[in-house]
């Protein structure tokens, strides 16, 4: 009976890493084929041509445009975690009236749907003069990646003991002294876990994309891959689109390897350890 269930779980992991990696590893394939051999289906590479990734990287503006999503990825990051540290301490420390109420109220902010808030935030970007601008997109990623960040942060602060505020306090230290010199050493795994989470939400995101940005220069790579579709299924360049695809994957595959301990730690710790 054990070994039926040994046997059972370990089909049922395998079953769920090839569905979760077969779609990649289908564009990997894609993305190194050319002409016809794009519409063979094969399961094994066959085919090893560099075309697609060199008309991706050299004609039109994709690696401006992984730049622009480097760069907006990157503000959201670290000013989603700034003011969730902030944030978090307030409300895991400070006791003042509302503050559950507060906390629930920034978590369902993003319960509502990107459309719902669409027009709304058009109108403030529009009045604020930033449309069609990179800062726009790190104004409007700010909704969705801050109730997350901050829900995690406050979460984890609340865990951490009381005692090393107060013997903080007994010290002299401020504040600021306490969320950045004795609480954010223990906090690395969840601001790793949540700043990577944001990066990817905001590396990923489409629609604000599309709508705020309307210069190839200024666009970021999901809306810039939509753009690489011809007119009709015939005309579609699957291969560099595919290519392109590869390219704006690796690098978060990258960073989950590189921080995949902090991922774990920040995902199951739950206090601190002694």
């Amino acid at each position: 009976m054990n070994i039926l269930k040994s046997i059972g779980f370990y089909a049922l992991v395998i079953i769920i890493v090839v569905v979760s990696v077969f779609p990649f590893y289908y564009a990997i394939l894609t993305s190194f084929k050319s002409g016809t051999a794009i519409f063979q289906v094969d399961y094994w590479p066959k085919y090893f041509s560099w075309e697609n990734y060199r008309l991706v990287m050299t004609q039109g503006s994709f690696p401006l445009n992984i730049l622009n999503s480097l760069f907006v990825s990157s503000v959201v990051v670290v000013i989603s975690l700034f003011l969730a540290i902030t944030a978090s301490f307030a409300l895991a420390r400070v006791r003042f009236r509302g503050r559950k109420l507060l906390l629930l109220t920034i978590l369902s902010v993003s319960m509502f749907p990107q459309i719902a808030v669409l027009a709304g935030l058009f109108e403030m970007i529009r009045a604020l003069g930033i449309y069609n601008t990179l800062w726009s997109l790190v104004l409007a990623y700010m909704i969705f990646t801050l109730p997350f960040t901050v829900w995690v942060l406050t979460t984890f602060m609340r865990d951490l003991p009381v005692e090393l505020e107060e013997a903080a306090i007994v010290d002299g230290a401020n504040s600021w002294a306490i969320v950045t010199r004795v609480f954010m050493p223990l906090m690395w795994p969840a601001l790793v876990t949540t700043g990577l989470l944001a990066f990817i939400a905001a590396w990923n995101e489409f629609l604000f994309a599309l709508t705020f940005v309307s210069n190839n220069d200024t666009r970021t790579v999901p809306v810039a891959i939509a753009l690489l579709s011809g007119a009709s299924e015939q005309e579609i360049p699957w291969g560099p689109i595919m290519a392109a695809s590869v390219i704006v994957t690796v690098p978060l595959i990258v960073l989950v390897l590189i921080f995949q301990r902090k991922i774990v730690a920040g995902l199951t710790a739950g206090g601190v350890k002694g």
